[in-house]
């Protein structure tokens, strides 16, 4: 009987040992997350706050309204933000149709077998594919195969495919948070599987849709070094009217300017990226926007 209850206390012991040593490991886990959290805020407001004591001041109506110029103080971004604004609008009408379509049949329509299982492997690595190489898959196909040359359409063609995957991969898992139920009973009263993707299962999944559209674009706009390749200018002094005139961006535009050994360009480059900045709130803000209002909609 004592030999039964010594073994029950040091159970016990042993229980309460291993559970002081998981609230510290707890505890532990806490701290270093809360110092990393601190750390990467910390380092983000000193990026930030070091890029608005450069550029602020030099944020006017002049610099937003004038060309690129040889002379700092008269240089501007006029050409580099409408040419940031074509290029995206081009890039979200042609990734989003596609992005959605891919996502809707790979998810919906279409068989589960080897083809579709290397498909969505194939999309999975996309993924992580650095910017770059697609900036060469862009020189090759759209500039030299189909004739696009140094042109609006070209730059938003190869960061429409850099999207894809991204929106794909995002809209397929909230296709998937749809539940079955919902495709069930429209299925029972009559309507077809088309019908049903388009009244229920694709309304539902917008909100989630829409997440992964701000994450994809978000990337795009920022995005320097696939429009270098296909030979996105550096100095422009006029707008691109069609598709097909050649073009520049804030982010190339910052590039060209930090390049250049006096400071002042460098405020310039400042500014430009604190006008990035301000275009990418805006679009995250509306995407966010139109999230919401999905989301309250159905939720009624």
């Amino acid at each position: 009987m004592e030999t039964a209850i010594e073994t029950r206390l040091q159970q016990e012991k042993a229980a309460i040992r291993k559970r002081k040593r998981e609230i510290l490991m707890e505890r532990i886990f806490l701290t270093l997350s809360w110092i990393t959290l601190l750390f990467t805020i910390t380092v983000l407001l000193s990026i930030l706050s070091k890029l608005f004591v450069d550029g602020l001041t030099r944020i006017n109506w002049q610099f937003l309204t004038s060309f690129p110029s040889r002379k700092p103080e008269l240089a501007g971004i006029f050409s580099a933000w409408v040419g940031t604004i074509y290029v995206m609008a081009l890039t979200a009408a042609i990734a989003l149709p596609l992005g959605i379509g891919a996502a809707v049949y790979l998810e919906e329509f279409s068989k589960r077998n080897w083809f579709t299982r290397l498909i969505e492997l194939n999309i999975n690595n996309l993924a992580a594919i650095p910017a770059i190489i697609y900036g060469l898959l862009g020189l090759q196909v759209f500039v030299r195969w189909f004739n696009m040359g140094e042109s609006v359409l070209a730059g938003a063609c190869t960061l429409a495919i850099m999207s894809l995957p991204v929106i794909i991969v995002a809209s397929r898992e909230a296709l998937r948070a749809v539940p079955n139920s919902i495709r069930e009973a429209s299925l029972a009263l009559g309507a077809t599987k088309w019908q049903t993707v388009s009244n229920h299962t694709l309304p539902l999944a917008l909100p989630g849709i829409l997440t992964g559209t701000i994450l994809a674009l978000s990337r795009a706009i920022g995005e320097a070094a696939p429009l270098v390749t296909i030979g996105a200018l550096t100095f422009i002094a006029f707008l691109p009217v069609s598709p097909l005139d050649p073009f520049t961006v804030l982010p190339i535009q910052a590039y060209n300017w930090v390049s250049r050994p006096q400071p002042e360009f460098h405020q310039n480059a400042a500014a430009a990226l604190i006008v990035l900045l301000v275009l990418l709130l805006l679009m995250n803000s509306t995407a966010i926007y139109l999230r919401n209002r999905y989301q309250q909609r159905w939720r009624i």
